[in-house]
C-alpha cells in the first residue's frame, strides 16, 4: 500500500516520504480500514508517540496522522460492534501507524459508524477537533447553559467547533485571533471577536471558562480573566498557568464512539457547520503540509476518490 512515512524528528514535515508499505494486519480487537480520508496535524511530528511505541521503543519509520473515515475491510479476534463493509470514522492509537496511507490497523473501539449522507472528507475532518472541544468544554471544563466562554483561535479548526458547540450549549462566546478572522468567527457564532493583533485582551473582563489552544502570554493573560470557580482548558500541553480562584485542566484528546456519534449528529442536522480549509490527495500531501501558506480551517487528505 502508499503510505507516507516519518524517520527523523529533526526534519519535520521536510522529511516525510511517499513510499510502499506492507498492509497492516487486524490485532485482537482491531479492525482493519480501507482509508478514504485523513486528517493530520502538524504537532503529531513533537509527540513522543510518533516516535516511539508504549514501552518507549523506537518504532520508525512510522506513519503518522491519526484521523480517518474509511471503510472496515477485515476484523481481528475477538472484535465486536463493526462489521466488514461498514463506513467508519475515528480516531487511531497515537502510537501505532497513523491514517496517512491507504489501509490502518486500529482498535474497533475507537471508531464509530460513518451515516452514509456524511461525505468521507467531512468524517475525516471532525475526529480530533470536535473530540478535543467536546471534552474540553463539557467532561474537562463542564460548561453549563449561561456561563461565557473565551474561545481562542476561533476560527480554526478546532476553535470553531469549540464556538458552535458552546452557543448551543446556551454560553456567550467571546471569539479571539487575528484580524482577518474576525467575520469567520462571526459566522461561526462568536457573540464577540477579539482582535489579538490590535485588540485589549483584558477589555473582555471576566469570564467563565477560557479554551486555549495558543499556550505562551496569551495563556496567562487569560487565566487573569476567569472568575472564581471557573476553569482554563488548554489543548497545548501541561502548564503552570492558574485562575486565582479557579482550575486548570491540561488534557490529551482521546477517542470515544458516543461522542462521535453526537457530533456527526449534529453534522447531520446542521447545528453544526464543518470547517475544512485544503483538500489534498495522498500524492500532493506532502507538498501541503510543507506549504508557507496560512492554513485556513482543517486539512483533510483524500486517499481514495
Amino acid at each position: 500500500m502508499k503510505a507516507i512515512i516519518v524517520t527523523d524528528q529533526a526534519s519535520g514535515t521536510a522529511g516525510m516520504k511517499l513510499v510502499e508499505r506492507p498492509e497492516p494486519q487486524a490485532a485482537i480487537n482491531d479492525v482493519v480500514v480501507q482509508v478514504h480520508a485523513a486528517g493530520f496535524v502538524n504537532t503529531e511530528l513533537g509527540w513522543p508517540s510518533t516516535w516511539a511505541d508504549r514501552r518507549d521503543q523506537d518504532r520508525t519509520p512510522s506513519i503518522p496522522g491519526h484521523e480517518l473515515a474509511g471503510v472496515v475491510t477485515a476484523l481481528g479476534y475477538g472484535t465486536t460492534g463493526l462489521s466488514v463493509g461498514q463506513r467508519v470514522f475515528g480516531l487511531a492509537d497515537w502510537h501505532r501507524d497513523g491514517t496517512l496511507a491507504e489501509y490502518v490497523a486500529m482498535e474497533a473501539r475507537n471508531l464509530a459508524p460513518l451515516p452514509g449522507d456524511v461525505d468521507f472528507t467531512v468524517g475525516a475532518s471532525l475526529p480530533i477537533s470536535g473530540l478535543t472541544a467536546w471534552q474540553g468544554l463539557f467532561q474537562h471544563g463542564r460548561l453549563q447553559a449561561g456561563q461565557s466562554v473565551l474561545a481562542h483561535g476561533a476560527a480554526g479548526a478546532v476553535g470553531s467547533v469549540v464556538t458552535q458547540l458552546a452557543r448551543e450549549a446556551g454560553a456567550y462566546v467571546i471569539g479571539t485571533g487575528r484580524a482577518a478572522d474576525r467575520q469567520k468567527a462571526l459566522d461561526f457564532g462568536a457573540n464577540e471577536f477579539v482582535d489579538l493583533g490590535s485588540d485589549t485582551l483584558e477589555d473582555v473582563g471576566g469570564v467563565d471558562l477560557v479554551f486555549d489552544v495558543i499556550g505562551g502570554d496569551i495563556q496567562k493573560r487569560s487565566a487573569a480573566l476567569i472568575r472564581a470557580g471557573g476553569t482554563l482548558v488548554t489543548a497545548v500541553g501541561p502548564t503552570d498557568i492558574r485562575p486565582a480562584d479557579g482550575l486548570t485542566v491540561d488534557f490529551v484528546v482521546e477517542a470515544d464512539r458516543a461522542q462521535l456519534f453526537e457530533i456527526v449528529q449534529r453534522v447531520r442536522d446542521g447545528r453544526l457547520r464543518t470547517n475544512i480549509g485544503k483538500v489534498s490527495s495522498l500524492e500532493d500531501a506532502i507538498a501541503t503540509f510543507n506549504s508557507t501558506e496560512r492554513r485556513a480551517g482543517k486539512t483533510v487528505i483524500r486517499i481514495r476518490t
